[in-house]
């Protein structure tokens, strides 16, 4: 056994073992969650209008996070000299997946809402790998109550439809249903671009609903500080963030690739700095539309994987920093 101070126990090298989320423990009790940021699964692509194969979402971002696993305390960023995901910022845990019922989107969606519910109660702070985005609408429920919330939103596609053929919750109308919610003051709608599911009505409706909508070329002609001051301030934020958001060279694995996206640090850059500007007021997270089984390289999976770990450090080193900070608050769940 190494005597390094970075290892105690087993050595745990990514390609063995369990392949729980950033090789996070195993919490199937969730009357007894004890952490920070609680892992939560929701694999239901039930609402996906073409290629489906987002329901192994979960999976494959589980299976992809060991690579970032090393056993050790903490990840060092030389370009940030700091050390994240450390054991005194943040504990996580790794609780499994909410019940999905084929073919049932109404009792999926139930259980979903009733899982991410549970783990607020238990004072953790959701990250939820989805699934389609039609997954949204059901986690962002869960915080009824726990408002006011503004969501920053990562995607190709606006997904503000609100009623098409019967249907109001496949993947194309999570939007509009959040923003119908108390808890919802409005979002900040990001990467949106080139032919869509949602019409020019559905544009005006979500700016009536105080949304603001900013497109690939928006976010670059802002740059990162000009896309922060796009997004109100003094509030609570959650982001729900689309894997088509980034273009399709480095997110292949994806129902409906839209090119013309993101690349990574574009968006890293925009929620480290928004996780810094708020102290770390972040109360969750959704990562959806990764399908594994249209990446054979496992590309998508592991994008998202580094973006949320990456993420997840901003923030609880942000809350960190705040707690250290004489007068400072942090507006709690």
């Amino acid at each position: 056994m190494s005597n390094n101070n970075y290892e105690t126990g087993r050595l745990n090298l990514p390609f063995v073992g369990h392949c729980t989320f950033g090789k996070a423990p195993v919490q199937t009790d969730w009357s007894k969650i004890d952490a920070d940021v609680a892992i939560l699964g929701a694999p239901n692509d039930m609402g996906t209008q073409w290629r489906p194969g987002a329901r192994f979402g979960p999976r494959g971002i589980r299976e992809a996070s060991t690579l970032f696993s090393f056993g050790h305390a903490g990840a060092y960023d030389f370009e940030d000299d700091t050390m994240y995901l450390t054991q005194d910022q943040v504990r996580m845990v790794d609780v499994g997946d909410a019940d999905i019922v084929h073919t049932d989107m109404a009792q999926s969606n139930a259980n979903i809402e009733c899982a991410v519910r549970t783990l607020l109660d238990q004072g953790a702070m959701p990250v939820v790998l989805g699934g389609d985005h039609s997954i949204h609408a059901p986690v962002i429920q869960a915080y009824a109550g726990r408002g006011p919330i503004h969501i920053l939103h990562i995607d190709a596609h606006l997904d503000f439809v609100d009623e098409r053929h019967g249907v109001r919750y496949g993947h194309g109308n999570p939007l509009r249903r959040a923003s119908e919610m108390e808890h919802i003051v409005g979002m900040t709608q990001i990467g949106i671009r080139n032919v869509s599911s949602s019409n020019r009505e559905d544009y005006n409706a979500a700016r009536k609903a105080a949304s603001t909508i900013l497109s690939v070329r928006d976010v670059r002609r802002l740059g990162c500080a000009g896309v922060l001051e796009k997004i109100p301030r003094g509030l609570s934020y959650y982001l729900t963030i689309d894997i088509d958001g980034f273009d399709p060279s480095i997110a292949p694995g994806t129902g409906t690739p839209s090119h013309g996206g993101f690349l990574y640090y574009e968006v890293l850059e925009i929620i480290q700095a928004l996780a810094k500007r708020s102290g770390g007021n972040i109360v969750g997270m959704d990562l959806v539309e990764v399908a594994p089984a249209y990446d054979p390289s496992g590309v998508t999976s592991i994008l998202a994987a580094q973006l949320l770990l990456n993420s997840i450090g901003y923030i609880f080193h942000a809350r960190s920093q705040t707690a250290k900070t004489p007068g400072a608050t942090f507006a709690q769940l």
